[in-house]
């Protein structure tokens, strides 16, 4: 029997996308410029109409200056994520 990970909170991202981006009340043309990804691009993500991928996401951690893993470990707030604090599943 395959046992697959929950899925992703895609939402949660969006969101927290969206947060960092009203905290330091950047435009999309900022955090564009300060990205150096394209302003649809940021739209699309936000939207949800893309997922982007990884260097995308590494591109916006430095931008807000937050670690990546802090960025994407949003993605688990609808689940337990992995490591130490899981229960052990035998």
């Amino acid at each position: 029997m395959t046992i697959l990970p929950p899925d992703p909170d895609l939402t949660a991202l969006r969101i927290q996308l969206a947060r960092l981006r009203a905290e330091r009340g950047w435009s999309f043309d900022e955090l564009a410029r300060r990205s150096g990804l394209a302003r649809r691009t940021l739209i699309d993500l936000e939207h949800g109409h893309t997922t982007g991928s990884v260097t995308t996401w590494h591109s916006l951690s430095h931008a807000f200056d937050v670690p990546l893993e802090d960025l994407l470990s949003t993605m688990c707030s609808s689940h337990t994520p992995p490591g130490p604090q899981a229960p052990n599943n035998p």
